[in-house]
């Protein structure tokens, strides 16, 4: 795993974070769930290509190719 996307996923929790925080002060409850959710679907879009990755290297492994 690159550190990189460790960084990247740090950054998006922050912003996420902080967005949230700034929409539920002002009473936008819904959209602060919005952000939220869409922060979640962007961090599983990068993570997904390392679990496909993780997945062919456990078939490698085994000789399950």
């Amino acid at each position: 795993m690159d550190i990189d996307l460790i960084f990247k996923i740090a950054a998006v929790g922050i912003i996420v974070a902080v967005l949230n925080q700034l929409l539920k002060r002002a009473e936008r409850d819904e959209q602060a769930m919005m952000i939220t959710l869409a922060g979640l679907v962007v961090v599983l879009m990068m993570v997904i290509d390392q679990i496909a990755q993780l997945f062919s290297r456990i078939k490698e492994l085994f000789g399950l190719s």
